[in-house]
C-alpha cells in the first residue's frame, strides 16, 4: 500500500458490543483506521467493493450468514485480502475457526473473557490483535512488491492460505518481517533423520493441513510439532488431522513414547520436551511443563528444538514453517550445532515469513522450500540409507 496510507480494517461481527470493542483496537494504533463495520456476512460482501478494506475482522458465529459461510464466499469471488476470525473460546467456536484456518482464513483472535473493564478487555484484545494485522499487511504487501521486482514466485498450487498463532499477553510488537536478501546456498545434508520435529505458527493450520497427508503411511520416523495454539484448539487440531492423514495424529500426553507412524501435536499451554529413555533400547518419552513463556509463547518450538538436540544429536530433521516472530531460531542453531538438519519454508508460500525467514537469514537453513515440496525432501531425506549418507559425507571431504 502507498507510503503514509492507514491500514483498513473491516469489521463484521453481529454484536453491537464486540464491533465497539474491536472499533477501539483499530483505532489506537495510529497506523490502521476502521473501513467501515457489518452486522453479518451478507452485508459485508455487499460492502466490500465501496469500502476496499486491506484486512477483515469476522465473527465466526453471526445470523443470516455465518462466519465460515462468509469466508467461503469471500475466497470464491476471488477476494484475496487476509481475513482474521474472531472466536469464541468454546468447543463449537473453535471447531469452526479450525475449518476457517484451514479453509483460507489468514488468523484468528478470542474473543475477550472474565477482563475486570472494558478498558483491559480492549487492551488485551489489542496486544493480540494489532500485531497480527500489521504481519498480515506487511507480508501481503511485500509479496506483491516481489512479485513486481521478479523476487518470488506465486504461491504453490493447490496452497490453502490461513493460520493460526495467538500473540499470548504481554506480547510487544515483534519483528514481523524479515528483509528478504539473497537466498543461501542450498548446503548438502549427510545425517540420518530419526525423528521429525516441526515448528510452526501463524499460517500453520493451512500448511500443516497440506504437509501432513503428504506422509506415507509407513512413515518411518516419529514427528513432534509445536504449533502456538491454545489448550482447546489443540485437541481439536489433532483430532481434525488425524482424520485427513495416513499417519496417527495426537495430542502429546505426559510420559507418551515416541514411536515412530505418530505424529505428536504439543498441547496449547504446556511446553513439550523430548526426555531420554532412562533404559537402553526403550525409546525417547514426552514431557510436558508449564515453565514461562518463551518467545511470549507456550508451547514453545525453542523448547522443542533443544530437547530434541541433545536426545537425537545429527539424527534430527527439523522443519520450521510460516508464523510471526522468531521462536525456533535458537533452537535451529543448536540442532544445526549437534549435526542435524534444517529445512525452512520459503517466503512466497508462508503467510509470514517471520519464524522460516529468521532461520533462513541466520544462515541455519540447509534448504529454504515452497510447501507443496517440503514432503517429497522430508521423504527423500527419511528414505536414505546409511550407505548413501556415507557417500554424501566422503564426498564432501
Amino acid at each position: 500500500m502507498a507510503a503514509g496510507r492507514r491500514t483498513r480494517i473491516l469489521i463484521v461481527d453481529d454484536s453491537a458490543v464486540m464491533r465497539s470493542l474491536l472499533r477501539s483496537v483499530v483505532c489506537s494504533d495510529a497506523g490502521l483506521e476502521v473501513a467501515g463495520t457489518a452486522a453479518d456476512g451478507a452485508l459485508a460482501l455487499s460492502s466490500i467493493a465501496i469500502l476496499r478494506p486491506d484486512l477483515i475482522l469476522l465473527d465466526v458465529e453471526m445470523p443470516v450468514m455465518d462466519g465460515l459461510v462468509t469466508l467461503r464466499e469471500l475466497r470464491r469471488q476471488g477476494h484475496k485480502m487476509p481475513v482474521i476470525m474472531c472466536s469464541s473460546l468454546t468447543q463449537r467456536g473453535a471447531k469452526v475457526t479450525l475449518e476457517a484456518l484451514a479453509g483460507g482464513a489468514s488468523d484468528y483472535v478470542a474473543k475477550p473473557a472474565g477482563q475486570a473493564s472494558r478498558e483491559a478487555a480492549t487492551r488485551a484484545l489489542g496486544q493480540e490483535l494489532v500485531p497480527k494485522i500489521h504481519a498480515l499487511t506487511n507480508q501481503a504487501e511485500g509479496q506483491a512488491e516481489g512479485q513486481a521486482q521478479g523476487q518470488y514466485r506465486g504461491p504453490s498450487q493447490g496452497r490453502l492460505p490461513g493460520l493460526g498463532q495467538p500473540v499470548f499477553p504481554g506480547a510487544a510488537r515483534l519483528p514481523l518481517i524479515l528483509p528478504m536478501g539473497p537466498r543461501p546456498a542450498a548446503q548438502a545434508i549427510s545425517s540420518i533423520p530419526v525423528v521429525l520435529a516441526i515448528g510452526v505458527s501463524t499460517g500453520g493450520p493451512a500448511a500443516l493441513d497440506i504437509l501432513l497427508p503428504a506422509l506415507r503411511g509407513n512413515f518411518p520416523l516419529p514427528v513432534l510439532i509445536v504449533q502456538h495454539m491454545p489448550e482447546l484448539f489443540t485437541r481439536l487440531f489433532a483430532e481434525r488431522l488425524d482424520g485427513r492423514c495416513k499417519l496417527r495424529v495426537r495430542e502429546a500426553a505426559e510420559g507418551d513414547q515416541v514411536r515412530a507412524g505418530t505424529i505428536y501435536i504439543a498441547r496449547g499451554n504446556w511446553h513439550m520436551e523430548v526426555q531420554a529413555a532412562s533404559l537402553a533400547g526403550s525409546p525417547a518419552t514426552l514431557h510436558l511443563n508449564q515453565g514461562p513463556l518463551e518467545n511470549h509463547c507456550r508451547p514453545a518450538v525453542d523448547v522443542l528444538f533443544r530437547s530434541v538436540a541433545a536426545v537425537y544429536g545429527a539424527g534430527v530433521l527439523a522443519v520450521v514453517l510460516t508464523g510471526m516472530g522468531s521462536d525456533g531460531l535458537m533452537g535451529c542453531r543448536m540442532i544445526r550445532d549437534h549435526g542435524g538438519a534444517v529445512l525452512v519454508q520459503d517466503q512466497a508460500s508462508s503467510t509470514v515469513w517471520g519464524m522460516p525467514g529468521a532461520v533462513s537469514n541466520a544462515g541455519l537453513a540447509h534448504k529454504v522450500l515452497a510447501l507443496n515440496d517440503l514432503a517429497p525432501e522430508i521423504l527423500r531425506l527419511a528414505g536414505r540409507t546409511h550407505s548413501e549418507a556415507r557417500e554424501l559425507r566422503e564426498s564432501a571431504v
